[in-house]
């Protein structure tokens, strides 16, 4: 049987890149650890820069992708979003409108999209207003039907994420990773990329 190629090309922000991380994975590095399918060839490139929001990532994402993507693979790829568009003071619907735009331009060239949606912090403040982003995201991602994963709602209240962040700076480490890692990985990352999941 002949095996499959796949490609990922991850775009995203500095915790993409597992900054702050001891294990150097982030949450990245740990789903591909954990993704090891019979019969697939997975080759996974980073392509991280630090506190961008949708309008930078608009604007890159497809020229660095494409010096990634082949013909001979399928393509594939992963955004993960920060919450860096409130300190830009983006309106949501400018943020809904620059992930529009390069979920739009990935399907015109048939790439399947997985979008990791960004998670909570602990300003009570910044976290009301990142709920509304993070839903308004969401909402762009599945009327695409590309798969959104929702990091915001199940770690917002969620001890471990937080007392992690209290330790770490108000940024994730590793506990905090990792519990980004398993959303990630059981919110839809193997059917995404349909392969069965391990045991």
């Amino acid at each position: 049987m002949e095996q499959r190629r796949i490609r990922l090309a991850a775009v995203g922000d500095e915790l993409l890149a597992g900054l702050g991380d001891p294990r150097a994975l982030g949450w990245f590095g740990r789903v591909l650890a954990r993704t090891s399918p019979d019969g697939v060839s997975l080759q996974a490139f980073t392509l991280a820069a630090p506190q961008e929001g949708t309008e930078a990532l608009a604007n890159r994402w497809q020229q660095e992708t494409g010096r990634r993507f082949d013909n001979g693979f399928e393509n594939r790829l992963v955004i993960g979003l920060s919450d860096r568009d409130l300190d830009l003071d983006l309106s949501t619907a400018r943020s809904r409108l620059n992930l529009a735009n390069i979920l739009d331009g990935a399907a015109q060239m048939s790439i399947k999209v997985l979008v990791v949606g960004p998670p909570p912090g602990l300003d009570p403040e910044r976290n009301r207003r990142l709920a509304d982003l993070s839903a308004a995201y969401a909402d762009v991602t599945t009327r695409r039907k590309h798969v959104y994963v929702d990091t915001f709602t199940p770690l917002q209240a969620h001890e471990q994420w937080r007392s992690d962040l209290a330790a770490n700076g108000g940024g994730p480490g590793q506990a905090g990773y990792g519990l980004m890692a398993w959303l990630v990985l059981h919110r839809g990352w193997f059917q995404w990329l349909d392969v069965p999941a391990p045991e």
